[in-house]
């Protein structure tokens, strides 16, 4: 029987663990996280659906991303404070989430750390015409970088058709110096056999 209550307290412990995040803490519905240096690509991709309390505090995010939170039925809470947010075109999800939080103020501390424009700026607050015109320069640079890419084909093709027409008129050039100089062996050919003709005469 005492082993029997070992298997199933050692089945039920790994089931905790089992939905527990990588590098995360978790106490029943508390997912603690914080200073575990999550950056925007080690962190977890979902957390457990029955999860009140999410501690995200004190790492290296920069944005979240869409949708993270949306299955959290139960979520009461996400301390998001100290981290780098970048307040971009990636970081619309969460300033919409925000603001669908009835208590704002528990948000309040979760601020913009770039660009240098936005910063210090509570991202509950931003407004979307702000965060789309820092997308701009993004398209800007997307934009100038294709640009000089199209320059660079052109700039490649006309090198190939530069070559192609010097490779023609140089085989124009011998194509025409060897008719010329078979012109001039059959013209040859006719003069040897005349003469041969009036010798054997």
């Amino acid at each position: 029987m005492r082993f029997l209550w070992l298997l199933l307290l050692f089945a039920f412990l790994h089931c905790v663990t089992s939905t527990c995040p990588p590098r995360c803490r978790c106490a029943s519905t508390f997912i603690d996280c914080m200073s575990t240096d999550l950056t925007d690509d080690s962190l977890p991709a979902s957390f457990p659906p029955s999860t009140t309390n999410l501690y995200l505090n004190s790492n290296d995010l920069t944005s979240i991303p869409n949708g993270l939170f949306d299955n959290l039925k139960d979520l009461r809470a996400v301390y998001l404070s100290e981290n780098p947010w970048d307040c971009d075109c990636n970081i619309l999800y969460l300033r919409s989430w925000l603001q669908w939080q009835q208590n704002r103020t528990l948000y309040r501390n979760v601020v913009c750390y770039s660009p240098s424009h936005l910063q210090g700026r509570i991202i509950s607050y931003l407004s979307e015409d702000e965060i789309i015109s820092t997308c701009q320069y993004w398209y800007c640079g997307v934009a100038l970088i294709s640009q000089i890419c199209l320059f660079i084909f052109i700039l490649v093709q006309a090198l190939l058709l530069f070559l192609v027409i010097i490779y023609l008129r140089r085989f124009h050039r011998i194509a025409k110096d060897a008719r010329k100089t078979a012109t001039e062996i059959y013209e040859h050919g006719d003069t040897w056999e005349t003469l041969s003709h009036m010798g054997a005469e």
